[in-house]
């Protein structure tokens, strides 16, 4: 499959295009605004790197981007700096293009709970992220309720830098756990074929389920 990852360079994209090129058949483009970010990741076999300033692109640029792509990861992020042209509108300019490019699956790393209001809004734990839960609603409700794009939108708890334990618990009842980086991207690239993610909203934390186990029991 060939494989954008728009935000490849960050964190997640990072730790995302190793987990993609475990299978041998995958080519990746990662889409980043500083791609001298992605360097390392540029010089492995399968690996483009693009630029891409996701603020000022327009619809017909990033269209012509992802034309040929069979699937869209979106793990980009201003870091709180543009919200509403990158977290926001920058996410829904490229679902737009995705459409346009027949792209046939879009995958959206997202924010734990962003599309239960009730769940964020003037909550203590959420009060230095009322905008941030605000730019996610958005995206992912546009996503889910606006395009006709095969989409998985994953919602994890806080992410660390912890070593990954392949033990997850999808769909909590409470947020009470965060997430080694490197789980959250394992999900994220068994999402990609696995037809249990099709058309569906996942929370996710840390918890006691092999991956693939817990997501064949969506």
């Amino acid at each position: 499959m060939k494989i954008m990852i728009i935000g490849g360079s960050g964190r997640v994209g990072a730790a995302l295009t190793h987990e993609l090129l475990k299978d041998q058949h995958n080519e990746i483009v990662i889409a980043a605004a500083h791609p001298a970010k992605a360097e390392a990741l540029a010089a492995l076999d399968r690996v483009h790197v693009e630029k891409l300033e996701l603020a000022t692109a327009s619809l017909s640029d990033l269209t012509q981007l992802e034309t040929g792509m069979d699937a869209i990861y979106f793990t980009a992020g201003s870091r709180g700096t543009d919200l509403v042209n990158v977290d926001s509108f920058g996410a829904i300019k490229t679902m737009i293009a995705a459409e346009a490019a027949h792209v046939g699956r879009y995958i959206m790393l997202s924010s734990f709970g962003s599309l239960d209001i009730n769940s964020w809004l003037n909550h203590d734990r959420y009060a230095s992220l009322q905008a941030y839960q605000a730019a996610k609603f958005m995206a992912d409700d546009y996503l889910s309720h606006r395009t006709t794009l095969n989409y998985t939108i994953l919602q994890p708890s806080s992410l660390t830098e912890e070593a990954g334990t392949g033990l997850v618990t999808l769909n909590p009842t409470q947020h009470s756990a965060s997430n080694p980086i490197p789980d959250v991207a394992a999900v994220l690239a068994a999402s990609l074929q696995n037809p249990h993610t099709n058309q569906k909203v996942i929370t996710m934390q840390s918890g006691e389920t092999p991956i693939v186990t817990a997501l064949d029991q969506l």
